[in-house]
């Protein structure tokens, strides 16, 4: 082969892929279905059916493109299991002049492609992966000199740099940077909620199912129905059903959880983001277009760029900023095990037994569920990071380590000492019963505080605030916290500390062959 090997990973499947520019005839694309990836952790049986379907449609697009592909798939009895086996196997076979890849979306595969030059004798070129707003370089330049990093001073200044939602004086439009505070409407449960667009899986994807059905079925999770688009063309069709069904509602609506309703009036496009079937310039661009066409409101409007422009972009680059270190991180000492019913979803607390079903059901759940429900728990019962970091990354179709980790490590655990969120995202039963309907069929009573009957968030959130007290009280977001945590007698503080100890050690922890 006189030409130049170019490796696909399932996170990449954008035909703007740099990795992809400058094809020339006698290149190839090599693409892998590898079990090292599918047993990293114990991945959702739909999320591995999900990648592996779009890769499989992404390299066919490819080929009827007229490029060649070496497609490697997990039950190929040569495959022999590893990103670093297939490109050693495909060096052998075809003998490339150099090998090409995007700069792959995790710490530990980047350190392995590094090494791959030397291993293998041949050049190994590795390229910015510009389908990002933001680069790598671009975001550590924006954070040198900085002692803290928020989220707000990047969105502020990305928002410049694009031009998105500005006046024509520089201005923001509608005189605020940000719309948050109109975010958090209740919904009323009779609301006729509009639906993310379905689609029935074709022949490739049924061979899929049938394959990681018979691999994984085992594990937590529902592989059926399917109904995820596989393909770019279908994930722009559901960009534009979320935009013409549910965008107008969103920002009223963005925080609200309803019992026995899994989407409300969020895009459900996140895995479409994080696998390249769509760009994030591309879903900002069309929800800018159908605002500037229909008015659309802007709370609504903002809030969704926020979360791909802002948020999005910032957790990136805080990854690569801070690993490989980050990762071990644990600022606030946890020691608890997760529990196994993160595992099962068997629950009795209403709002804990929804999120985890849904999960289940679909590997995938809003945003809110994530950090305020599985995520607020997790941080009062003080798990283990590394734990719910591994079960967040297993258990989601839109999880990759770059997005997943600076989300659940920093943001919802503030496990990093409040780099990436200046304050832990701590609440009590009453934030669930004022966002939801769960709390009103549930086992516990959340208006009741203390007793074998009281909603369990009740007294892990004073026990929290009373075990990190050293730890988060200078914080001054959290003085009043602190303050009236203070002026509460002892023996109710004490009465706390026994029900989270009662309640805390009758949980059996998570074993993780009991994960698979």
């Amino acid at each position: 082969m006189t030409g130049t090997l170019r490796f696909v990973f399932a996170d990449q499947l954008s035909h703007e892929l740099s990795a992809l520019d400058d094809m020339s005839e006698g290149d190839v694309v090599l693409m892998a279905e590898v079990a090292a990836e599918t047993d990293h952790v114990p991945h959702h049986p739909k999320k591995i059916a999900f990648l592996f379907a779009a890769m499989r449609h992404f390299a066919a697009e490819l080929e009827a493109e007229g490029n060649t592909v070496r497609y490697v798939t997990l039950d190929d009895a040569a495959n022999s299991g590893s990103f670093e086996g297939e490109v050693e196997r495909a060096i052998r076979a075809l003998k490339p002049d150099r090998v090409i890849v995007t700069e792959p979306g995790e710490y530990r595969v980047l350190d392995d492609i590094e090494s791959w030059q030397k291993t293998f004798g041949v050049e190994v070129e590795i390229r910015a992966d510009d389908r990002f707003l933001c680069s790598i370089d671009e975001f550590r330049d924006w954070a040198d000199g900085k002692k803290q990093l928020r989220m707000e001073l990047f969105y502020r200044w990305m928002r410049e740099r694009t031009g998105w939602l500005m006046g024509e004086e520089g201005e923001p439009e509608g005189g605020k940077w940000n719309y948050d505070a109109e975010n958090r409407k209740a919904v009323d449960p009779e609301t006729a909620f509009p639906r993310p667009m379905r689609f029935t899986p074709d022949e490739t994807t049924r061979a899929v199912l049938e394959l990681v059905g018979r691999r994984f079925g085992n594990r937590f999770g529902d592989i059926e129905p399917f109904w995820f688009a596989v393909s770019r063309a279908d994930a722009r069709r559901a960009l534009a059903h979320f935009i013409n069904t549910a965008l107008a509602d969103f920002g009223d609506f963005q925080d609200a959880m309803v019992d026995g309703e899994d989407w409300l009036f969020h895009s459900s496009l996140s895995q479409y983001l994080n696998c390249g079937l769509l760009t994030p310039r591309e879903v900002c661009e069309a929800v800018l277009d159908a605002h500037r066409e229909r008015r659309l409101p802007l709370n609504s409007v903002e809030g969704f760029v926020r979360q791909i422009l802002g948020w999005r972009e910032f957790v990136r680059g805080i990854y690569w900023l801070k690993m490989p270190d980050y990762a071990t991180l644990n600022g606030l000492g946890n020691q608890r095990h997760l529990p196994a019913f993160y595992w099962t979803g068997e629950t009795d607390m209403r709002c804990m037994a929804h999120s985890l079903g849904q999960t289940k059901r679909e590997a995938l759940s809003h945003h809110i569920q994530r950090l305020m429900v599985t995520g607020n728990f997790a941080l009062l019962a003080g798990v283990i990071p590394e734990e719910i970091c591994a079960w967040y990354l297993a258990v989601y179709a839109d999880a990759f380590e770059w997005v997943e980790l600076p989300n659940t490590l920093g943001m919802v655990m503030h496990a990093d000492g409040g780099y990436l969120g200046s304050k832990p995202y701590a609440a009590s039963g009453n934030y669930i019963d004022k966002m939801s309907n769960f709390c009103g069929s549930c086992r516990y009573k959340v208006k009741e505080k203390l007793g074998p009957d009281a909603c369990p968030f009740n007294y892990l959130y004073w026990n929290f605030m009373i075990e990190n007290r050293e730890k988060l009280r200078r914080n001054p977001r959290m003085g009043p916290i602190f303050k009236t945590l203070e002026r509460m007698k002892d023996d109710r503080r004490e009465a706390i500390v026994a029900d989270a100890e009662r309640f805390l050690a009758g949980l059996e922890p998570w074993q993780r062959e009991g994960a698979e």
